[in-house]
């Protein structure tokens, strides 16, 4: 497998990164790509075009593009995979994968590069073989500082104030000369869920889907085993219930290649030694059978003004999860019929805000913190040209987007995070980190 060209661009289509291993493609393809993703509506652009022979296949992260260009006809998995790679090393490297860092860590980026590609051909992507090589230090742009707690709540079993690591602890390069030196020995376990609903018009549940992962991420000068614990109760499959708990069940689960099982059909513990840097230890899903209430319901009313000319929304929303659970960053879209010209608005709370969003011909409703327990509601009146009964059915469906730190809907936990003998051992015990967070992937009430 050949490629052509590896390059990051921005949102804005700024050229970061952009290396030609052959030359034989123009340096325009980069606009073209740019051109033919911006192109199509937000969302909608496919993983794989082309453009008069050549093949482009990229990966969206966070708000860059990263893309890989050839004229081969390879698997778009295995370029999905390289460029996921590529992301992971960025990160193992630099600490994270943002703009800014790689606008100061741009030598590193492409020293890196060099590493992995000859000629177009994959040489390695596995983080223990190319530190060997990478020689240029990573630029940090803001030093680590356990005691810099800007960001209560964001990592750690529980929440206590001395026992919670800073939002930006784990965005520190894991590889590297200098990254160990002066540092504490840390351990980060990521437990992240999505959650995927569409909810019908009379509020019954049509479909729940849960995608979750358990990341790992390690800052250990040495060789060590790790043992996590999950709960004791979870199931895989239609396997009979295991324990005297609440019960735990996906529906499948897969691992990474280096963790040992031996102890997890017995005691759900998972083993591993793991590499320093970031790595997938467990993938999971569930389907259709929650064993917790949806997070958020959304009781929608529409009336139709005497006049003719203005629709009513009444929206009220309510958060069932427990009172001392909260979400954050929550936004309701609302789609309104396409003749809508202006909006007015009454919010039950100040902090809130709204918004006519022309070039989606949607309502967005915002709350930055939504406590469990609690509801909102929020009052529109819309003024739409040609008001009919064909309008009423351009409005929705809703779509919601949120995050719920230190949830998830599975149930899954982490009971422990334990580590063997290091060799060598380590001048102080790691601290150990775990973090729970479940996003909205899609989150659809019909109206």
């Amino acid at each position: 497998m050949m490629m052509s060209q590896v390059f990051i661009l921005s949102a804005r289509g700024d050229h970061l990164i952009y290396k030609d291993f052959r030359g034989e493609e123009q340096k325009d393809a980069v606009d073209i790509f740019y051109q033919k993703v911006t192109g199509l509506p937000k969302g909608q652009a496919p993983v794989v075009m082309h453009h008069q022979g050549l093949h482009y296949v990229h990966l969206r992260q966070n708000t860059l593009y990263l893309v890989v260009t050839t004229r081969d006809n390879p698997s778009p998995f295995t370029l999905i995979h390289f460029l996921s790679r590529l992301a992971g090393l960025i990160k193992d490297h630099c600490g994270s994968l943002s703009e800014k860092t790689l606008r100061m860590n741009f030598a590193l980026v492409y020293e890196l590069l060099d590493e992995m590609l000859d000629f177009g051909y994959i040489q390695s992507t596995s983080t223990d073989v190319l530190k060997n090589f990478i020689q240029t230090q990573p630029v940090i742009s803001k030093p680590f500082s356990l005691f810099e707690l800007s960001n209560i709540g964001l990592f750690g079993a529980d929440t206590q104030q001395s026992k919670v690591a800073p939002g930006h602890a784990a965005s520190r390069p894991a590889v590297g000369g200098n990254c160990t030196q002066g540092s504490k020995t840390e351990i980060f376990v990521d437990v992240i869920e999505r959650l995927t609903v569409v909810i019908a018009a009379n509020g019954g549940l049509l479909k729940a889907d849960v995608q979750g992962l358990v990341r790992l991420k390690c800052f250990l000068p040495g060789t060590s085993e790790i043992r996590i614990g999950l709960n004791e109760e979870f199931s895989v499959g239609k396997a009979e219930i295991r324990g005297y708990g609440t019960a735990v069940r996906v529906d499948e689960c897969s691992f990474h290649q280096s963790v040992r099982l031996e102890e997890f059909e017995s005691s759900r513990i998972l083993r591993v030694v793991p590499p320093q840097g970031e790595m997938t230890l467990m993938q999971y899903q569930l389907s259709d059978d929650l064993p917790t209430a949806l997070p958020f319901r959304l009781f929608p009313t529409v009336d139709k003004d005497p006049d003719g000319r203005r629709l009513t929304v009444n929206l009220k929303l309510r958060c069932d999860l427990p009172p001392r659970s909260q979400g954050v960053n929550i936004s309701v879209h609302l789609p309104v019929p396409k003749g809508t010209v202006s909006l007015w608005q009454e919010l039950s709370s100040p902090d809130q805000r709204a918004e006519l969003v022309a070039d989606t011909r949607s309502v967005r409703w915002h709350i930055p913190i939504f406590p469990g327990g609690s509801q909102f509601t929020a009052r529109f009146k819309l003024e739409v040209a040609d008001l009919s009964a064909a309008s009423l059915l351009e409005l929705g469906p809703a779509c919601m987007q949120f995050e719920l730190p230190m949830t998830t809907c599975s149930g899954l936990q982490v009971r422990f995070l334990r580590l063997s003998s290091a060799h060598p051992p380590p001048l102080q015990p790691p601290h150990r980190w775990v973090r729970y967070v479940t996003h909205s992937d899609s989150y659809l009430i019909r109206i």
